[in-house]
């Protein structure tokens, strides 16, 4: 696998941007590849290397790159233009369909970024309820706002920096770390802090230091404790969302919290994130009510049809039936050849998401960290060079989308089997 155009690439960037990457995940030793196209699950980088893409920039292309329908939508809007600075009819209607699909939402708000959506559902929750502190699981990533970054998912776990330097103190110390899978943790940090915390926030399933599943009544446990104790249940579907089911997690378990966040699949690959939750909540949102969230592109018109599209293709194609069922005969096969080999290591996953943990498969965040770090990038580098593309760290979901072939998953299924075998 030739490199040489990448690694020129990175020279310069590193004289420009931190670690010369925009995003702390993309940083690969020694250098990360740059791709200059894709299409379907292929990526294509800047040196001519075809790649199956099982990234897919971390969830969003569940319908694979450049799905023409999302295209053509796309292009009739720009030529609506693209920016407003008002509201749109694209607005309400994907509103309704959203709120139609999860027994959380009853009103909603767009906004740009998952970050976002977490940092207004915190924000919403502390407005709410008059109270502070929240409680976040070990290993969860909600974004990057300060209120988050403790023991987070994502990057921060991948490069062994649980809190982020420049996180004030006394914001840190109204977040409240439980492990996942731990309902007596719950349990005991909501009767410590009783009165005092406002929202428990969490991934139905750890997407971003896994995937790893919540345990038989786990997430209804959660939500028993926090509706005894007047605490709002945030449930993070950024990554399940659109993707274990149309209505998200809460449907698949359902378990229904108080408000969900969004993003990734129901942008269509374009920037989005939404709010929502029971009524009495949004409606605390300005301009009806006094706890502020603003953003110039909030309702962007060109992600909203992208969103549109990718939601009527999963609809009309009954796409996730297909796309769950393969999931399922992936694991299987990927567990067979595991156990073939005699490998101590775990397969997990649920619907379109896998992953083989270096290790046992994990409860929760300590137990992930167990994992056999080091081996699982050595054998990321082989599976690059085999032409497959996983994400680069122990601790980020691989992805399926619908324009996977069975071609390219046998072809993929080899891979690991030869590079396991290595």
């Amino acid at each position: 696998m030739s490199s040489d155009a990448s690694s020129k690439l990175f020279e310069v960037a590193k004289r420009l941007m931190p670690g010369g990457v925009s995003s702390p995940v993309r940083a690969i030793s020694p250098y990360p590849f740059y791709v200059s196209r894709a299409e379907g699950p292929y990526l294509w980088d800047v040196d001519g290397n075809k790649l199956i893409d099982y990234c897919l920039a971390y969830g969003p292309m569940i319908l694979g790159h450049r799905h023409p329908e999302i295209m053509e939508r796309v292009v009739r809007q720009l030529e609506r233009g693209w920016l407003y600075g008002t509201p749109s009819e694209l607005e309400i209607r994907l509103a309704e369909r959203i709120a139609a699909l999860y027994p959380s939402i009853d009103m909603l708000r767009f906004v740009n970024t998952g970050t976002e959506a977490t940092m207004a559902a915190l924000r919403i929750a502390r407005g709410y309820t008059g109270r502070d502190r929240i409680v976040k699981v070990e290993g969860g990533f909600h974004g990057a706002h300060d209120s988050v970054l403790v023991k987070a998912g994502s990057g921060a776990t991948t490069l062994g920096i649980p809190d982020s330097l420049g996180v004030p103190k006394d914001t840190a110390k109204n977040t409240l770390l439980v492990p996942y899978n731990n309902l007596s943790a719950i349990e005991a940090a909501l009767t410590e802090f009783d009165g005092e915390v406002a929202a428990v926030i969490m991934e139905p399933v750890l997407g971003n230091i896994g995937p790893i599943l919540p345990e038989k009544g786990y997430l209804e446990g959660v939500r028993r404790l926090t509706k005894d104790q007047g605490v709002v249940l945030i449930f993070d579907e950024v990554i399940t969302g659109f993707r274990l089911s149309l209505g998200g997690a809460q449907t698949h378990y359902n378990v229904v919290p108080d408000m969900t966040t969004l993003g990734k699949i129901i942008g269509g690959g374009f920037p989005i994130g939404v709010v929502g939750g029971r009524r009495e909540l949004m409606e605390m949102v300005a301009p009806s009510g006094g706890i502020y969230q603003a953003g110039t592109f909030n309702g962007s018109p060109t992600s909203l049809a992208a969103g549109m599209a990718t939601l009527d293709v999963l609809e009309r194609e009954k796409v996730l039936e297909r796309l769950n069922s393969r999931g399922d005969n992936l694991r299987k096969a990927l567990s067979d050849i595991v156990e073939d080999l005699g490998l101590g290591y775990s397969v997990v996953g649920i619907a379109s998401m896998f992953k083989i943990f270096f290790g046992d498969a994990p409860k929760n965040y300590v137990e992930a960290l167990n994992c056999d770090k080091a081996g699982y990038f050595a054998f990321f580098r082989r599976m690059l060079k085999s032409g497959v593309f996983l994400p680069p760290s122990q601790f980020e979901t691989n992805f399926l989308s619908a324009a996977h072939s069975e071609d390219d998953i046998n072809q993929t299924l080899e891979a690991y089997k030869s590079n396991l075998r290595d």
